[in-house]
């Protein structure tokens, strides 16, 4: 029912910005579509070039799509019980406290730099890469236990959208699947999964930085290349692992990329314009972007808007995506 009701409003939305787009093409604005839906607002650029390409996607068919999303504010909510809500990053705390301080030390001093307009991004790639390893050196160093990771989870104020299970099994009877991109740790993401959805989806990949742990459940070291802010993209895919695969499902997606390369048209789900990125090295022949603009509206809102396809204000649900995805 409520996902009937969604796509009521989605309709009515898309009809009122008809309106809009003509009457601003009248007027020589810009055409942009802006329509509220039930929690918050749903803004299009471009609905003639959006409208194309759901075509050309529809046209292809599901087995040529696949969805990339983000993960921290784009799958799960900014806003959880009025407090910003944790990210897969800082709700991990360590049995030892002591290990807690020296990570936030860690971001105290770099987080500013990733954001830093003076620094070329070569530079700021390479300094990435050595907060991350310096961050997972600690977690080494400090005697992380998976224990410690499901209790941190268990804790923690995390929280899917509105709508994410149900996106989730739309596109897995599609059999499209989704790559969840993330620079943060894909045990943690697939604790998550498990604790607050509780179940798991044969079509899901995490592809994020992946611990490895000793028989007693100690950490002991991480699998493969640092995937960092930077470096977040489908050159990545190497480092991918079914979340089945932790899940206890026998019957998932495997580890070949090649499949998943060959799914030229692309659903892509992000919070920041640096998401965009995800798709780098796909030769793909389509691509949706859909933004989520969480917080800063005002002062982001234009560059978001040419940046995305579409753009979802207000920490909004996933209720307008699952539309947009049963009519692909």
């Amino acid at each position: 029912m409520q996902i009937l009701q969604q796509r009521s409003f989605w309709e009515r939305n898309l009809l009122k910005g008809s309106r809009l787009c003509a009457n601003n093409h009248r007027r020589g604005t810009t055409k942009t579509m802006t329509s509220p839906t039930k929690d918050g607002t749903v803004v299009v650029g471009n609905p003639d070039t959006l409208e194309k390409k759901k075509a050309a996607i529809k046209f292809a068919g599901p087995s040529k799509l696949q969805v990339i999303a983000d993960f921290d504010a784009t799958l799960t909510k900014y806003w959880v019980n009025g407090s910003r809500g944790h990210s897969s990053h800082n709700l991990l705390q360590q049995g030892n406290p002591e290990y807690n301080l020296k990570r936030q030390k860690l971001y105290d001093h770099y987080h500013p730099l990733e954001f830093s307009p003076t620094i070329p991004i070569e530079e700021k790639a390479k300094l990435m890469e050595e907060w991350w390893e310096r961050t997972h050196a600690l977690l080494v160093e400090g005697g992380l236990t998976y224990d410690d990771i499901t209790s941190s989870v268990a804790n923690s104020a995390v929280a899917f959208r509105e709508g994410v299970i149900e996106l989730f099994e739309l596109l897995e009877k599609k059999d499209v699947p989704v790559l969840v991109f993330s620079a943060g740790l894909a045990d943690i993401i697939e604790e998550v999964l498990r604790q607050k959805l509780h179940r798991s989806f044969k079509n899901v990949k995490v592809v994020s930085n992946r611990m490895v742990f000793d028989e007693n459940g100690k950490l002991v070291a991480f699998k493969g290349k640092t995937i960092h802010v930077l470096n977040k993209n489908e050159h990545a895919l190497d480092m991918a692992a079914p979340v089945h695969d932790h899940l206890g499902d026998a019957h998932g997606l495997n580890n070949d990329t090649s499949s998943v390369k060959n799914r030229t048209n692309v659903l892509l789900l992000g919070d920041h314009i640096g998401d965009l990125g995800m798709s780098d090295g796909l030769d793909y022949e389509n691509r949706i972007t859909v933004g989520f603009l969480n917080d800063n509206i005002e002062s982001s809102f234009d560059d978001y808007r040419k940046a995305f396809d579409v753009v979802f204000l207000n920490d909004a649900p996933m209720w307008g995506v699952v539309e947009l995805v049963s009519r692909l």
